[in-house]
C-alpha cells in the first residue's frame, strides 16, 4: 500500500518509439486536501478511484489505496470533481527491470511531459533512459492533483 517512485522530466520524443503501450487517460479529483487525494481515473477501458496520503519530506513516498471500479461508475464521478479534469496519454516504455511512464498532457496542461518510475524501495538502482531529464519528485507542482488547480498553461514559464 505504499507506493514509491520518481518524476522526471523528458529531454526528447523518443520515448515513443520505445514504447509497448499507450493508453488515453482522463481523471478528475474528487478531493485535493494537502493531506490526502480522491482521484477518479478512466484507463483505457477501465475505470479505478484512487486515495492518496501525504509524501513523505522527499516526495518519493506515500500511501495510496485503488480499487476498480465500472467504467459507467467513474464516468459519473468525473461529472462531480473538482474543476480541470487532466487528460493525458500514458506511454509505457521497459527500461532494465523497471517500467517508466511517461505522461504527455493535453488540455489545461498540453507541453507538459512527465515520467514517473515506482521503486521498491527508496534507493534502489535503475537505468536512466538518454531521454529523461531533471528530476522532480517531491515538487508538488508536478503532482496531478496540483495540475488540476494550477494547470501547467498557467504556471507563465
Amino acid at each position: 500500500m505504499l507506493e514509491i517512485e520518481r518524476k522526471y522530466l523528458i529531454l526528447s520524443d523518443a520515448y515513443k518509439s520505445e514504447a509497448y503501450k499507450q493508453t488515453r487517460i482522463v481523471q478528475g479529483f474528487l478531493n485535493t486536501h494537502k493531506e490526502r487525494t480522491v482521484r477518479v481515473r478512466i484507463k483505457g477501458e477501465k475505470a479505478f478511484i484512487t486515495v492518496k496520503g501525504t509524501s513523505n519530506s522527499e516526495g518519493t513516498t506515500r500511501m495510496e489505496w485503488e480499487k476498480e471500479i465500472p467504467k459507467v461508475d467513474a464516468e459519473r464521478m468525473l461529472l462531480i470533481c473538482e474543476p480541470n479534469l487532466i487528460e493525458k496519454i500514458r506511454y509505457e516504455i521497459k527500461e532494465g527491470n523497471h517500467i517508466f511512464e511517461v505522461d504527455e498532457f493535453f488540455g489545461e496542461n498540453e507541453g507538459l511531459i512527465v515520467a514517473e518510475i515506482e521503486l521498491s524501495s527508496e534507493n534502489e538502482d535503475f537505468t536512466k533512459p538518454d531521454w529523461l531529464g531533471k528530476e522532480v519528485t517531491g515538487d508538488v507542482r508536478y503532482y496531478n492533483s496540483q495540475l488540476s488547480k494550477l494547470p501547467y498553461r498557467n504556471w507563465g514559464l
